[in-house]
């Protein structure tokens, strides 16, 4: 991949879809800012796997508004410019943050309804228009890849919130693809099924294991590095005219 978009932001890269993304965008001689919110060893580390140099590790919360806009301003300072932006960063579900309705208390289910989408939406959001204005103050092309999910389409009755917040995330990205397509800047997102992330290693070796593999009529879960392939591919300039798309990465796991 040869030609300007030469700077990419990578949200939630300290491990998972992340890390793979960030590996794949500087195989492919991209300088990459990896973000972390909490995990700086584990950004750290995929800083210490990318190929070539120009990198850069940037932390922040994206729940606070003013904290995202300065992480692009610090991508932007570190890379020299940023042309295209992964939103991958998020609150993931997981036991202690379960909020199944009926079976958790109000504070837990404020809690997790705020956590989720103050960053899987207003996070990304916010980012995304920092990014936007600098590709159009710059007059470039660029490219946002927002990284949603198979849950947005088929509930995630144990985590609502997180679904319902990559729901929001699908819809707006088409909206953003209709707004800056005159800019020349095209807003894509996928959703992935399950992905066998560092996160997800118990589950996967534990009872549940065959259960979410037999899932995909391949017996097996989705790897990021696949999911990272189709972000870049995404990002592309050969793929703008899937602006404004949500692209299915479930293994036919799950179609609508």
């Amino acid at each position: 991949m040869s030609d300007r978009r030469s700077g990419v932001l990578v949200t939630g890269a300290s491990r998972g879809i992340g890390r793979a993304t960030a590996v794949a965008f500087a195989e492919r001689g991209f300088r990459v800012a990896v973000h972390y919110s909490s995990r700086r060893d584990d950004a750290e580390e995929t800083l210490a796997q990318l190929a070539g140099d120009g990198h850069a590790v940037i932390g922040g919360d994206l729940a606070d508004a003013g904290t995202a806009r300065a992480l692009v301003a610090e991508a932007v300072d570190r890379l020299g410019a940023v042309d295209v932006l992964v939103n991958n960063a998020a609150v993931a579900p997981t036991a202690a943050n379960r909020h199944r309705i009926g079976e958790t208390s109000w504070d837990t289910w404020t809690d997790a309804w705020r956590s989720m989408l103050d960053v899987n939406l207003l996070g990304a959001v916010n980012v995304t228009r920092a990014v936007a204005q600098h590709l159009i103050d710059r007059g470039a092309p660029g490219s946002i890849v927002n990284v949603g999910s198979r849950g947005a389409f088929r509930g995630e009755p144990d985590h609502p919130a997180y679904g319902a917040s990559k729901a929001a995330l699908h819809a707006f990205g088409q909206s953003a693809a209709i707004a800056l397509a005159p800019h020349r800047i095209s807003v894509t997102s996928v959703a992935p099924g399950f992905i066998a992330t560092e996160r997800q290693e118990a589950k996967l070796a534990g009872a549940e294991g065959d259960a979410v593999r037999d899932q995909s009529p391949f017996g097996r879960v989705g790897t990021p590095e696949e999911i990272a392939a189709a972000i870049v591919h995404l990002a592309s300039p050969g793929a703008v005219w899937s602006s404004g798309t949500v692209l299915d990465l479930n293994g036919a796991s799950y179609l609508r």
